[in-house]
């Protein structure tokens, strides 16, 4: 004789059929710790070998770029304390900066032994800066060519950072050749205030 079953509201007719179910779900519950005996999640040993070699190869890189980077690191604060360095002594403020370029040229003419004339200051923006400006001085100087080449000689070895632009040299007629009228335009950099106008 034939019973009923009811689950939950349902009415199963025959046992067999229950039996079925419950086998199926053993079934699954076995497949799926087979599944996670023999092939665990995230791969087996040969794919986290492989995982591995591929972090590390990736870590080797990362620690490549990161040398790299140090080194730039290190040469970018070089430059700019050798930068710094170099317009400490080479650049003067701008409050000074004429009056000292015009005494030290006319130390140096002395020294030469020839005779300065007057100079013409100006000064100049430097394109992408805000800070640094260019001092253009036109002056004239009279004297021998030897005293003139010493001139030249003592300027290019001032310990100020002094550009000869250009050199005009006419010889007057009524000295006989003997002296040489110069007109030099130097060029030396001056440190200015942020945004100061020209």
């Amino acid at each position: 004789m034939a019973r009923n079953f009811s689950i939950r509201g349902v009415k199963i007719q025959d046992p067999r059929v229950l039996m079925r179910a419950a086998i199926g779900v053993l079934l699954a519950a076995n497949l799926a710790a087979a599944v996670v005996a023999f092939h665990p999640f995230g791969g087996g040993a040969d794919d986290l070998r492989r995982e591995q070699q591929r972090l590390g190869a990736q870590l080797s890189q990362l620690q490549q770029r990161l040398a790299s980077s140090r080194v730039l690191v290190n040469k970018v604060n070089t430059a700019r304390s050798q930068g710094d360095q170099f317009l400490g002594q080479y650049f003067t403020s701008e409050a000074t900066t004429a009056s000292t370029i015009l005494a030290e040229l006319t130390e140096t003419a002395k020294d030469a032994g020839i005779r300065m004339g007057t100079a013409q200051c100006s000064y100049e923006p430097i394109e992408g800066s805000d800070t640094l400006k260019m001092l253009s001085t036109q002056v004239g100087f009279e004297g021998t060519y030897a005293n003139l080449t010493k001139f030249v000689n003592l300027l290019d070895k001032s310990p100020r950072f002094m550009i000869i632009e250009s050199m005009q040299a006419a010889a007057p007629q009524q000295q006989g050749g003997q002296s040489l009228n110069v007109t030099l335009k130097i060029d030396t950099f001056v440190k200015g205030a942020l945004g100061n106008a020209i």
